[in-house]
């Protein structure tokens, strides 16, 4: 899972030019925790370019510069100790990219013994210039919020597991920036008539997360169904028995209409080059177009579990939160609540059409449906539970003030009884409980859809936001 773009990202040291020549030792003992710092996030998966220590507002520019010829993602400034805002702002301006404040002492405290009984006051400053990092911080945030620059902070002591941490979620979250700033949403159809919660403002989702939107015809999705060959068919039936436990009551001809029609989206996807979509259509009136559209499910399901997310009911806003569930390498599953389980204090929760399969619990079963609840058609769906364990639920949700908020609870899904119905059902513990869940999620007025991936990443998400710079609110 986790569909990648290979980030960018510059670092640099900030100090004062005045204080090497005043304290020999101190530079070069900088410049030593900045290659500290450098070594700790060499990732195989992130392109750094390296400024070193920047000491003067004419550096600074320079860095700026530097940071726009080589189009970074984000900016991580490590103040090294006391460095004035007249050398941080240059940068910043010229860089024009996400800042994130490094305020890191070398080491937990000052040991104070050995400190006070050092020989020499020259020796004594100069070691305590280099635990000044915390000084300027203020200093620098006054300026970025007159220049209305935002900025991100992580606060703590070099070399740490924690600090290495907080680094690694905000280097994710920008990661996912870039994801979202690169992709191609195709939608295909039209939306669920009727369900007004998921019209959407796409022009607004290409202003808030970069993404370039592509509206697209089942007519030609219907049209690559035709080119399909037998061969092709039987491959992607092989395909199909591989990722799924395929049910005894499916028909060979509704495996083979399903895999045919799995192949031209692949194709179609290819085609326009696209990294998650939407969809729904009615259908009805036109034979093959119905015949597209009610044979879909296995295709999405696949191409969902291969870092293409795909959302029915035409739910953009639910694509997206998908997008960055996988693009954060934890699935995002189509899913809505339908009901509870109060003996348990349970949620429980799912959805007709596809399934993340890369996160079910087992191997997912194909059943044949004889009519698709409020849809037209009849054909195979995907019945799977996400994995047992913790979960994190998103939903992006509209925002009067930033056009888009980011929704989010976490829980844990727990084994028991689903529904055979060939839909996803999971059941979902909440430490709010079920009641004080639903009432808290549905004040913030999402959709009726929401994305859920494994394991708990509600921090990652709320740095995403901050660097989108929208709303963020956890439930629980």
């Amino acid at each position: 899972m986790g569909s990648k773009v290979r980030l960018r990202v510059a670092l640099c040291g900030v100090g004062i030019h005045a204080y090497w020549e005043q304290f020999h030792s101190l530079r070069p003992e900088l410049l030593g925790y900045l290659r500290t710092l450098t070594a700790g996030l060499s990732f195989s998966d992130i392109e750094f370019l390296e400024l070193g220590l920047v000491d003067t507002p004419s550096c600074a520019r320079e860095a700026g510069h530097r940071c726009r010829r080589e189009d970074v993602d984000l900016l991580l400034i490590y103040v090294t100790t006391y460095a004035l805002s007249n050398t941080v702002l240059p940068l910043v301006r010229k860089a024009g990219v996400p800042v994130l404040v490094l305020n890191l002492q070398p080491r937990a405290a000052i040991d104070y013994t050995s400190f006070n009984s050092l020989p020499d006051r020259r020796i004594m400053t100069a070691t305590w210039l280099a635990y000044v990092s915390a000084c300027p911080v203020p200093e620098i945030a006054n300026v970025f919020k007159r220049a209305a620059i935002p900025f991100h902070q992580v606060t703590g002591v070099l070399n740490e597991d924690h600090t290495w941490n907080q680094i690694r979620d905000w280097l994710a979250a920008a990661e996912v920036k870039s994801v979202l700033e690169e992709a191609r949403l195709g939608l295909l159809g039209h939306y669920y008539s009727g369900m007004l919660d998921v019209g959407t403002d796409v022009t607004q989702v290409s202003i808030t997360f970069g993404t370039h939107v592509e509206i697209l015809e089942v007519d030609e999705l219907s049209a690559l169904r035709a080119s399909v060959s037998d061969n092709d068919i039987a491959r992607r039936v092989e395909e199909i028995e591989d990722h799924f436990a395929v049910q005894a009551d499916c028909v060979e001809d509704e495996l083979k209409r399903a895999a045919r029609t799995s192949v031209a989206l692949d194709r179609f996807v290819q085609q326009h080059k696209l990294d998650f979509m939407a969809y729904y259509y009615k259908g009805s009136g036109n034979a093959e177009n119905e015949d597209t559209m009610s044979s879909i499910i296995l295709g999405t399901s696949l191409l969902t579990a291969r870092n293409i997310p795909v959302a029915g009911e035409y739910e953009v806003k639910n694509a997206i939160a998908m997008k960055i569930m996988d693009s954060f390498g934890v699935g995002g599953s189509f899913s809505e609540y339908y009901g509870f389980d109060f003996n348990a204090d349970l949620v429980l929760m799912g959805h007709d059409g596809p399934g993340h399969i890369a996160i079910a619990e087992g191997k997912p079963k194909v059943r044949p449906l004889q009519v698709y609840h409020g849809k037209v058609g009849r054909g195979l769906s995907v019945e799977m539970s996400v994995r047992y364990g913790p979960v994190t639920l998103l939903s992006v949700a509209e925002d009067n003030a930033k056009g888009f908020k980011f929704l989010v609870a976490e829980g844990e899904c727990v084994p028991g009884e689903i529904l055979k119905i060939g839909n996803t059902n999971s059941r979902y513990h909440f430490s709010i409980g079920a009641r004080s869940f639903v009432e808290n999620w549905n004040a913030q007025g999402p959709a009726h859809h929401c994305a859920i991936g494994i394991g708990h990443i509600a921090h990652r998400i709320e740095k995403l936001a901050s660097l989108l710079d929208i709303g963020f609110y956890k439930v629980c």
